[in-house]
Order: structure tokens, then C-alpha cells, then sequence
């Protein structure tokens, strides 16, 4: 039997005994099981909502869980990237060339010797600052390409 159902019993038996509420102790009695029937019925919304709260955390905990998956699932693909044999992929999580669907070059920096990966955007804006050492590389597309040799076209 639950709770909720001996605070009933209780108050049926109460009522067939025939406790009369004008004395002292009949006074007693009743807010006794009145008490009683309002803790219990406390304790089963406490119990509910507790319930609900229970289901709400399990749904977040599984959340959590995927999230962490992907985290680490792209931790993973950022190591495998870094093994690539272009030398330009280990800046691809800083500079965002993953997903990028246009032309991008590689550069060296002259500073540090990194290889930097670089779009069209950035060669337009003539110049950006090495992630490595923070040197400001400066692109001049309008001069002459010039070969190995040093010699114009």
C-alpha cells in the first residue's frame, strides 16, 4: 500500500470510529491526519517532479554525449589532416579551409618558414599576418611573375 492510500485508510478509520472533533483530543486527531495527508500528497509532487527532472537530465546527459562525440570524432580528423602530405592541412582548423570551394594557394613565411594556405580573399587584400610569428606577409599581383631565375616573363 502507498502512502497516499494509508493516509485514506486512516482517515476512513477515523471516520468510522466516530472521533469526535469537538474535544481535545479528537482536535488533535484530525489535524494529525491532516498533517499527515498534506505531507503525503507534498511528497508525491516531490517525487514527481523529481521523476520528470530524472528524464530531462538523462535526455541532456545523451546530448552531452553526442556533442562530445563529434568533439572528439574532429580531434581525430584534425590529427589524421595533420598527416597529410600537402605540408598546408595543420593550418586548415586555424585559417577555416576546410569546406572552402575555391582556389587556395601555399606560401611559406619567410620568418618562421611555415606553410600558410591562402584564398583569393586574402591575396586580394595585398597582405596578412603569419599565425606563427606574426610577420606581415605583403602579396603583389600586380608586378611582373617572375621564374626561378629571377628573369620576367
Amino acid at each position: 500500500m502507498e502512502m497516499i492510500e494509508k493516509v485514506a485508510y486512516l482517515k476512513g478509520l477515523a471516520e468510522g470510529l466516530g472521533i469526535d472533533d469537538t474535544t481535545k483530543e479528537g482536535k488533535v486527531l484530525k489535524l494529525v491526519i491532516d498533517l499527515l495527508d498534506d505531507v503525503v500528497l507534498t511528497l508525491s509532487d516531490v517525487a514527481d517532479g523529481f521523476a520528470i527532472m530524472n528524464e530531462q537530465l538523462e535526455s541532456i546527459d545523451e546530448e552531452l554525449e553526442e556533442i562530445r562525440d563529434d568533439i572528439y570524432d574532429d580531434e581525430d580528423d584534425d590529427d589524421e589532416e595533420e598527416d597529410d602530405d600537402d605540408g598546408c592541412c595543420r593550418h586548415h582548423r586555424h585559417h577555416g579551409c576546410h569546406g572552402f570551394d575555391g582556389e587556395l594557394y601555399e606560401v611559406k613565411c619567410p620568418g618562421c618558414g611555415d606553410s600558410i594556405c591562402i584564398d583569393e580573399e586574402m591575396l586580394d587584400e595585398g597582405s596578412i599576418k603569419c599565425p606563427g610569428c606574426g610577420e606581415t606577409l605583403e602579396f603583389d599581383l600586380d608586378g611582373e611573375i617572375e621564374d626561378e631565375d629571377g628573369a620576367g616573363d
